[in-house]
């Protein structure tokens, strides 16, 4: 069955206006934004790699309709810092994000919990700042996350393992190499203004030393950390997967869900990894039945 693809305007540059907050990390400046009335539920969305919250960007655009939409670019990614010697580890980011839920709360001196939306090594990130720092959430959404092992594909392990190599090709043989791993996250063509909003971040001196170093400094044992924990997760689980994900396969949505007691389980059928191109419209509502208590 075809898929509707998701809108494609060229609004990369109307979605960095979202991202109109700043948060001083110990990685650097993070981008962050809010959508949606002030007196919504929050809801939090993550991004995963080699992605920014730019995927997130019309699904956040929808639950603001109702709901307090917060939004940012990890350290290392997107609109946010990138730097020579910056650490965007998995550990860092669960750190830092950990930090900045406390931020928004005193921000907003507001005591509600957050209900979190992760997706791929975002999901990696939300685990590990509720299960070894202590966030707390009001429940908990992991799309195609990066949570158990063993990940990381032939070609990513080679990047990473050789990411001073490849951080010295050409400009234009980086592109090319960027454009063709980010094009294998959807399962059908993504819109070329999508990929070239995707592509983006990456290019140039910054952005091509930023994409092999966070290839570089993820590793599984972020994962084995916390994958014997997943039983003691506190808040409601949904786990959506695209059933035609060929970067993380769909068997380990059945294992996940095995081992988060209560966990829900939604699969879109013909999705990629990148669920919210490949499928916007199916993802949007199952988000949307599981943070009104439905899902």
């Amino acid at each position: 069955m075809t898929q509707r693809k998701a809108d494609a305007p060229g609004d990369r540059e109307s979605w960095a206006d979202v991202l109109d907050q700043t948060y001083e990390s110990s990685s650097g400046t993070v981008r962050w934004g809010r959508l949606g009335p002030a007196d919504g539920a929050p809801v939090v969305l993550l991004h995963g790699t080699p992605w920014s919250s730019y995927t997130w960007r019309g699904i956040a655009r929808a639950l603001a309709q109702q709901f307090r939409v917060h939004v940012w670019d990890m350290p290392g990614y997107g609109t946010s810092a990138m730097y020579e010697g910056q650490d965007v580890s998995l550990a860092a980011q669960g750190r830092i994000f950990a930090e900045l839920l406390g931020h928004w709360e005193a921000e907003t001196a507001a005591a509600r919990q957050p209900a979190v939306l992760a997706h791929d090594f975002g999901g990696c990130v939300a685990l590990r700042a509720h299960l070894l720092h202590g966030a707390r959430y009001d429940r908990l959404a992991l799309v195609d996350p990066v949570a158990l092992a063993p990940w990381g594909s032939p070609a990513y392990r080679l990047l990473g393992g050789h990411a001073e190599v490849f951080g010295q090709l050409p400009p234009a043989l980086h592109e090319a190499l960027v454009r063709e791993y980010v094009s294998s996250a959807s399962a059908h063509a993504l819109h070329p203004r999508v990929l070239d909003a995707l592509v983006a971040p990456w290019l140039g001196e910054a952005g091509q030393g930023a994409f092999y170093r966070q290839i570089r400094q993820n590793d599984q044992r972020f994962t084995d950390e916390i994958e014997g924990r997943y039983s003691a997760i506190g808040p409601p689980v949904l786990i959506c997967w695209g059933t035609a994900d060929t970067w993380i396969p769909v068997d380990r949505a059945h294992r996940l869900a095995g081992l988060i007691p209560g966990a829900g389980l939604r699969l879109i059928e013909g999705a990629g990894h990148l669920v919210q191109e490949d499928a916007p419209a199916e993802l949007t509502a199952a988000l949307g039945d599981f943070l009104h208590g439905a899902g």
